[in-house]
């Protein structure tokens, strides 16, 4: 199943992805407890079903349980940011360092098209960040390294919790273009089958946009 082409099979799939799509856009706010019996009218599904849907999210990061609390969206911190990004920074970096030695060549003039595509769109500074385009990039890197275990971690563990961040804070103006020629020297290592050069690109991109979400979450509180 293509990652950015989820199909909805059941009614236990549609609940799931309504439900991680309201949170991950900040329909349902972070922090929020999370309701069976809310959830299951508004979706017009059974409890049994929300609770799979919630247990699922739990385990994508983006739901936590508590004692006496129970299920709640997870709060967006500085602290939680600080150490997302820590993670994520060493993994895709790996993940680059790997793409540069195990991407096929097609993969790769692929991925330079990606981003041809979206040359007008970060002229435009608006939309970059807020679509899965820019996660596209990402995605197509975990790939190319060709790690099923680091795939896992990336795309089921963080995937979500990172796409939360980034829908819910926005990224605009000159960081979306510093963002994009970021990426285009990324895809020049690894087209260069440099992985040194790729991994430290990779981390210092993620430590930048770490630092930028960083300070619009800090306005925001």
């Amino acid at each position: 199943m293509d990652f950015f082409q989820e199909q909805a099979v059941t009614s236990s799939d549609k609940a799931f992805f309504r439900l991680r799509k309201e949170i991950v856009e900040g329909v349902i706010p972070s922090g929020t407890k999370l309701s069976e019996t809310e959830l299951s009218t508004k979706y017009q599904v059974s409890r049994a079903v929300v609770r799979e849907a919630i247990n699922r999210l739990e385990a994508c990061n983006i739901v936590e349980r508590r004692a006496n609390v129970g299920a709640r969206v997870v709060s967006l911190s500085p602290e939680g940011l600080i150490e997302l990004y820590q993670v994520r920074e060493s993994l895709e970096g790996m993940a680059a360092r790997l793409a540069a030695l195990h991407m096929t060549s097609q993969e790769i003039v692929e991925l330079n098209a990606l981003l041809n595509s979206q040359s007008d769109e970060v002229k435009n500074a608006e939309l970059y960040y807020q679509e899965a385009g820019d996660l596209d990039f990402h995605y197509r890197i975990i790939l190319g390294s060709k790690n099923s275990h680091l795939i896992s971690m990336l795309v089921n563990g963080l995937y979500h919790l990172v796409r939360m961040y980034r829908v819910q804070l926005g990224m605009a103006g000159p960081r979306v273009t510093s963002a994009f020629d970021e990426h285009k020297n990324i895809v020049q290592a690894i087209s260069s089958r440099d992985p040194e050069l790729a991994e430290m690109l990779m981390r210092r991109h993620i430590t930048y946009s770490k630092n930028n979400i960083e300070a619009k979450l800090q306005n925001s509180l």
